[in-house]
């Protein structure tokens, strides 16, 4: 097992917080309000609810630090060298169909540079974390780069939406 910072641990606990309310409201998609911010913009009260968990437990443990929240916006406190960037519900679309790949996000920014970051798939209980000069982790387990520096070689994904739209 890997020694992490305080900082971290805070919010591994304030994920797995969340991740109980999301997985409860994942089992009931079909009863949950929603609501659009833009065009493809879908926001839904799992959303506002788990982000509101992350928040409180954050703010418990760090209250001076400022929140960049994607459901609230930015909350600066009394400590602007320290950030705690939330998105509750990575994969809004995916969660609202019924599809199991959603994560929560959490990172910490300080002096502008991410210095660590979560991102917490609650229905795998998958935990991937890392710290700025301690390397990456997959459930308390050191994960490393592939070796690999050929394109042809490698095999990546990716997901998202595309918006052609006109703001």
């Amino acid at each position: 097992m890997n020694s992490i910072s305080a900082n971290l641990n805070i919010m591994i606990k304030a994920s797995e917080k969340a991740s109980k309310a999301l997985i409860r409201d994942f089992g009931e998609i079909e009863k949950l309000q929603v609501s659009k911010k833009g065009p493809t913009d879908f926001v839904s009260n799992a959303d506002i609810k788990a982000e509101k968990i992350i928040i409180e437990e954050l703010k418990k443990a760090k209250p001076n630090y400022s929140i960049l929240s994607e459901e609230n916006g930015y909350d600066e406190q009394k400590d602007k060298k320290n950030t705690w960037v939330i998105d509750p519900i990575d994969g809004t679309i995916n969660f609202l169909h019924g599809i199991p790949h959603f994560a929560i996000s959490i990172a910490l920014k300080s002096n502008d540079e991410i210095i660590s970051g979560l991102i917490f798939d609650p229905i795998k209980n998958e935990m991937f974390y890392a710290e700025k000069n301690n390397g990456a982790f997959l459930n308390n387990h050191r994960i490393k780069v592939s070796k690999k520096n050929q394109i042809n070689d490698c095999l990546f994904a990716t997901g998202g939406k595309t918006n052609n739209e006109p703001d």
